[in-house]
């Protein structure tokens, strides 16, 4: 079996069985070999300083889609409003506006149809001077969960965030990605590896964040 073939098929068998997803977790950890996904392995170290220049002791958070990567930091409260389940495209649930200090969308809007109106909720669930972390992929295959709809490129992504209210100038945005990341990431999600080195080409993004400031 091609390597390739063999770790789509390891990746897949252990999403579906604990037991050996602790097993291949085990093993990789005596290897050295870093399960992360390549993806997010910069991205995600630089988001956790970010956070914690803001202070997350401080901050009411709610995650669009909450996965393990931030519910875990020390914040003052945590709330996960799960997409597709909640819909951040449709009008905000009574109670909901100016509860949030700190919204997190990790690879969630590239799949949403109105995009501009999520921003504008997200707008909403802040209190003035609130930040937007917003992650989301670039050069990487279409993944249909359920749908896959956008890509941003960083000055995109800078003026959807300005048209859905935050002003423009408060708005940073990074990226990463090489010509080799964007090899690795066509067919499956590659892991880190044995990767210790991750050089950044501009011309070749995987990834694209941001974080933006509500006015106040």
């Amino acid at each position: 079996m091609p390597i390739a073939a063999l770790r789509r098929h390891i990746q897949a068998k252990a999403a579906a069985d604990d037991r050996f997803k602790r097993l291949v977790t085990a093993v990789a950890a005596a290897l050295r070999y870093d399960l992360t996904r390549l993806t997010r392995k910069v991205y995600v170290e630089h988001c956790r300083q970010l956070i914690d220049e803001l202070g997350p002791g401080a901050l009411d958070v709610i995650e669009i889609a909450a996965g393990e990567t931030w519910s875990g930091m020390p914040f003052r409260s945590y709330r996960a409003l799960n997409w597709p389940d909640h819909d951040i495209c449709a009008p905000l649930a009574e109670g909901l506006a100016g509860t949030a200090d700190l919204v997190i969308a990790e690879h969630v809007f590239e799949h949403l149809l109105q995009p501009w109106q999520a921003v504008r909720n997200v707008h909403a669930l802040l209190r003035p001077a609130g930040h937007f972390l917003v992650m989301t992929p670039f050069l990487v295959r279409v993944h249909e969960v359920p749908q896959d709809c956008s890509r941003w490129t960083e000055t995109g992504m800078r003026h959807l965030l300005a048209e859905g209210g935050f002003p423009i100038e408060t708005v940073q945005t990074w990226s990463w990605g090489n010509l080799d990341a964007v090899k690795a990431t066509l067919v499956t999600w590659s892991r880190v590896g044995w990767r210790r080195r991750f050089p950044n080409d501009p011309c070749f993004p995987v990834v694209v964040w941001a974080l933006a400031r509500k006015a106040g």
